[in-house]
This record gives C-alpha cells, structure tokens and sequence, in this order.
C-alpha cells in the first residue's frame, strides 16, 4: 500500500467510517478531527479556534482578498493581515501536505484532495448516498435527532457548509463526479460493501502505477 487516499463525504453519507475503516484494513493512519490536533500544534493556533473554522466557509470579499495574496505569495505582514479563518486553512493545508509527505494514509474531507494536487499518489473520493440513508443513519448516531425533518435540516446544513467551503478554497466543485477519481453512493453497497469496493479500486490502481 503505497497509496494516500482522500475522502469528500455528505454528511450523513458514513465517509469517515470508510475512511476509518480502510485506515484499520491497510494499518495505516486515517485523519479527520485528528488533523485538526496536529495543525493547532504545529501552527501554534489553539485547538479551539481551529475547530470553530473547520470546514466552514467565510465572507466571498475577504476571500478573494485573500486569495488573490495567496496566489501569489504572502509575506509576513500581509499574513497577520488575514482573516483569523484564512490562517487556520493554511494551517491547514500545511498539515495536509506534512502528512501526506509522511506516507499513505486516509484523510477525510478539508480540501485535502486540493492540497496535494502535487502529489502523484492520491485516490481522490467522495462518499454520497440517497438521502434515506443518510437520514436513518443521521438519526442513529445523534441521540438528539429525533425525526426525519430534523435529520434533513441538520444533513443540508452541514452539506451547504462543506460545498461553501470546498468551493471558496479549491479550484474544482464538491460533490461533482469530475472533481474526484472516484465517487461512489454508499446507500447501494453499505459501508463495509464500499469499503470493499474502494479496496478493490486501490488496488487495481496501484498494480497499474507499477
């Protein structure tokens, strides 16, 4: 297994449980709130702030200011100028990338796929599924999500946080099918069948890297 596989995922779609579980299948790290630990202490952020700003989007103005800095490169004082959501996703990003350069692993969602654009070794994935799915299982991991329009509400809301995000940040669009190598809906095969399934890709994919 010489493969770093990323994972964009709808909420409620079990992304981070495939994630996770083809992490323990290959014995390798898989990274999601995980990331955020290790970029509040390599950035010198608190943890708190950087999960306050995960995978949320911000103001379109302040981010193609940004951006456009960004681009182009920034130098200090332009970076202590940012917007404090601005610092945290090229904390980020720089973690990402840090990772990676350690050796395969499994990273769920925060543009990782973006960040290692460079890399000659990432499976790029996203999780989706029909939206029964998601809500029976948005309702069996939130004890506090007791009907269906509760489950929907809080499903859009997350998915419309995450597409802001992957959006404003990437140069490509969440969720559509040529943004990834492979999109898969996991309401037809469960999470154990797609975990398989992505397995059986990986492999495939690495004998013809050989």
């Amino acid at each position: 297994m010489n493969t770093i596989i990323t994972i964009g995922r709808q909420f409620g779609s079990g992304g981070r449980e495939i994630g996770e579980l083809l992490a323990k299948n290959y014995g390798i790290n898989c990274y999601d709130k995980e990331l955020l630990s290790r970029a509040a202490k390599e950035s010198g952020f608190c943890e708190e702030m950087i999960q306050n700003h995960d995978e949320r989007p911000t103001n379109s103005f302040l981010y193609n200011l940004v951006m456009d800095t960004y681009s182009f490169g920034y130098n200090a004082s332009s970076f202590v100028d940012m917007p404090i959501s601005h610092k945290v996703f090229l904390a980020q990003f720089d973690t990402i990338k840090k990772i990676a350069e350690e050796g395969p692993c499994v990273i769920v969602g925060r543009c990782a796929d973006y960040a290692l654009s460079d890399f000659d070794n990432v499976l790029n994935i996203f999780i989706h599924a029909d939206e029964e799915s998601k809500i029976k299982r948005i309702k069996e991991r939130f004890a506090d999500v007791k009907t269906d329009d509760q489950a929907r509400d809080m499903m859009n809301k997350k998915d419309k946080q995450r597409q802001s995000y992957y959006n404003y940040y990437s140069s490509k669009k969440w969720g559509r099918a040529d943004s990834y190598d492979l999109s898969i809906n996991s309401g037809i095969l469960g999470i154990d069948g797609t975990v398989k399934f992505i397995m059986q890709y990986v492999e495939d994919y690495e004998l013809l890297k050989k």
